[in-house]
């Protein structure tokens, strides 16, 4: 299979070259405006790196990737337009079975919104806070990262985060449905939320927040520290790139790749046709080979 590279950056447009940091536990910047924070991707089988201890740990076993990433908004966003997911910038040729394959994604994310057909630009997105496996926040000194030890939930802070819509001014329309979301939002800082404070795993966390309502009820900002680790197995890099699916089902992914780049973002919910906004923080898988045929020095 060809050589990747992996590349990452607070935007599509400003993305570096980080091949050097995965399965080393080395974290890469990310800052802007929007957003402040670190990533640690660890890739088993990573052409030209050794796989790094992450995925002997007997809490990651049958891991084959990990995207983890520790960092703070530096404006506040409901929890309900703060989205991970993948954006692709042409059309997917997406083999015969993709429908089990979609159908297994909605399974493990029900909270996943998607449209892999376009003829445009094909994406699967996710609020943040629902969909990813591993979560942590917290609004005191932050986790050592990347942390010593699997990242497990804690969202026994998450209460700090409960938030209160306030319109910014007496003009602002609460009834605007498509704007309802973004209104202003002025947290409260009392006692603990009754329903947040019982969200002890990441299957109960998931499992609340797959209610747009109680998302809702989250506001993240400069306060908020939040530690993630977006972590599977069933894409697998070595030998080949390959989707292996429960029951025995799997996909030789090289047969239809094109090489064009694929991209986990983390984003702002978009409006209208447009399914995603402002991009946080980006990660970007790509082929070696693309990037020598595109280089006349080559």
């Amino acid at each position: 299979m060809p050589g990747l590279r992996v590349l990452a950056g607070p935007s599509v447009e400003s993305l570096e070259p980080i091949s050097a940091y995965v399965n080393k536990n080395r974290p890469f910047q990310i800052r802007s405006d929007a957003f402040e924070g670190s990533i640690v991707v660890n890739i088993k089988g990573f052409e030209g790196s050794d796989d790094c201890e992450y995925f002997v740990r007997p809490e990651r076993q049958g891991i084959t990737w990990s995207i983890q990433v520790q960092g703070r908004f530096l404006k506040s966003y409901s929890s309900n337009d703060i989205l991970f997911g993948n954006t692709f910038d042409r059309p997917l040729g997406l083999p015969w079975g993709s429908g089990a394959a979609l159908k297994f994604m909605s399974y493990v994310d029900p909270t996943l919104e998607h449209d892999l057909t376009s003829s445009t630009k094909p994406w699967a997105l996710s609020p943040l806070v629902a969909t990813m496996p591993h979560f942590s926040h917290t609004q005191e000194e932050p986790l050592q990262f990347p942390p010593p030890t699997p990242l497990v939930d804690d969202t026994s802070s998450l209460y700090l985060a409960v938030a209160s819509a306030s319109p910014v001014s007496s003009s602002s329309s609460l009834s605007n449905s498509s704007s309802s979301s973004r209104m202003s939002l002025k947290k409260k800082k009392k006692k603990p939320n009754a329903d947040v404070s019982t969200l002890t795993t990441a299957s109960k966390r998931r499992a609340y927040f797959a209610s747009e309502p109680n998302r809702r009820t989250i506001t993240f900002g400069p306060d908020d520290i939040i530690t993630t680790d977006f972590c599977y197995g069933f894409l697998e890099f070595h030998p080949s790139l390959a989707l292996r699916l429960p029951g025995g089902l799997s996909f030789d992914l090289m047969r239809y790749w094109d090489g064009q780049p694929v991209r986990f973002v983390c984003c702002e919910r978009g409006t209208g046709d447009q399914p995603w906004g402002r991009v946080f923080w980006c990660l970007s898988i790509e082929s070696e080979e693309d990037v020598q045929d595109s280089d006349p020095s080559a």
